[in-house]
């Protein structure tokens, strides 16, 4: 039988019973949308997070100076850790697995332009600052190496702040005034939906560089001078990240006097492992969610196979009539299977293109904060793909081999009683 014959063959026989195979094919398409939708919005969840932890800082670590919790070399416990000037150089030098290291400073201040005020947080670091916490520029520019080694009184404005101090108007280049001291404004940060912070929103921050505000915002007293609030770390890879938390803690254990193990004397916010908790955390609703779609579409397929089942009972003088005239059990076998593959395959189709479609117009619409969409990947469609086809073989193969099992003469016996 030729392949055109065949399926014009395995047409004519589903259309004949249109209601049963569209209850069939009902299962199917489900099963398949189901996973579709499921796996979907698993992986909008998670493009969203890692959106949300981007406009925090890409892959960085907020390490705090605490108190010591373990007595070392004849040292009690409870000792405070103060972080100072050159901590970060030091680990620089001493911690080659770790990429990009800055303090940070800052302490909340007077702004004033010519058209409003209002009281911020000026903060302090070094020019890889803007790079490692994702403040890109709407407007100018962010401050540079020499502006920080001279201390020079330049300012980048939060969007928040630019709008509070300035409206509409133009920044750049106008100058305000930092508490007592007169700063100019080089430029201005874009916009950002920040989803947490340690201490305060970036849009609503005013950043200066290091050497001004060390000079002009120092810690009050009885502060010791030339502290810090914080380092803020980066790896040069995800693969490096362990090894560069070691190094810190071994390099500040080394200069401060405290047991490397030691958890509370350097406290570190690492968005790397929180990262990798949220993930697997999402992956394992994607797992689950997913296995509840195969589920059904398995339990399609089995109805499926049932369908199928049932037609080889009712044809089997057909079966019987079409051996007698020649027809081999490949025939038979051929004609069974690509009808149940053909139920299978439309109404897979069906239910694929049915999710693909429900999530297109889900993103037509205004998405919550921190949700990425309905993202349908391409991995996603071929584990589709490969579930639906592994579905079709096995609710198609058992029942095409009862088919192919009937002997022309017990069939025509069969039917004659």
């Amino acid at each position: 039988m030729l392949w055109g014959e065949l399926w014009q063959q395995t047409l004519r026989t589903l259309w004949a019973n249109k209601l049963r195979s569209l209850l069939t094919m009902f299962g199917i398409a489900w099963g398949i949308a189901s996973i579709t939708l499921l796996v979907a919005g698993c992986e909008g969840m998670l493009v969203g997070f890692q959106h949300a932890k981007e406009a925090f800082g890409k892959d960085i670590m907020i390490v705090f100076a605490g108190r010591t919790s373990l007595q070392v070399g004849g040292t009690r416990a409870g000792r405070l850790i103060r972080f100072h000037d050159g901590d970060a150089e030091l680990i620089m030098e001493t911690c080659p697995a770790c990429n990009h290291v800055t303090p940070e400073l800052g302490n909340s201040t007077i702004a004033r332009s010519p058209y409003n005020n209002g009281r911020f947080l000026v903060t302090g670091a070094y020019p890889i600052f803007a790079k490692i916490r994702s403040l890109a520029v709407a407007e100018g520019r962010f401050y540079n190496e020499e502006e920080v080694r001279t201390g020079r009184r330049v300012c980048f404005l939060g969007a928040e702040v630019k709008k509070q101090l300035f409206g509409t108007r133009p920044a750049v280049g106008e100058r305000i005034i930092l508490g007592d001291f007169p700063y100019t404004v080089i430029g201005v940060m874009r916009k950002k939906d920040q989803d947490s912070s340690y201490d305060g929103m970036d849009v609503s921050k005013v950043f200066v560089p290091f050497g001004a505000v060390r000079r002009d915002f120092p810690d009050p007293p009885p502060n010791p001078k030339y502290t810090l609030d914080r380092l803020i770390v980066t790896p040069r890879s995800e693969e490096t990240h362990e090894a560069c938390v070691r190094q810190l803690r071994q390099a500040l254990a080394r200069k401060y006097g405290f047991e490397p193990r030691d958890e509370e004397a350097v406290g570190i916010w690492d968005t790397l492992e929180e990262a990798k908790m949220i993930k697997q955390m999402i992956d394992g609703m994607k797992y689950f969610l997913g296995a509840v779609g195969l589920t059904t579409l398995i339990l399609g397929g089995i109805g499926v196979m049932n369908i199928m089942l049932v037609s080889v009972k009712e044809r089997t003088r057909e079966i019987g009539v079409r051996r007698a005239v020649g027809a081999t059990k490949r025939n038979i076998l051929a004609q069974f299977f690509s009808e149940a593959l053909a139920l299978v395959l439309v109404s897979g189709g069906v239910g694929l293109l049915a999710g693909w479609g429900f999530c297109w117009l889900v993103n037509r619409l205004p998405m919550p904060r921190y949700f990425a969409g309905m993202l349908v990947t391409p991995s996603a469609g071929l584990v589709a793909l490969a579930l639906l086809g592994a579905v079709g073989l096995l609710a198609g193969m058992y029942p095409a081999r009862q088919a192919a099992q009937v002997q022309p003469v017990e069939a025509l016996r069969y039917e004659a009683c």
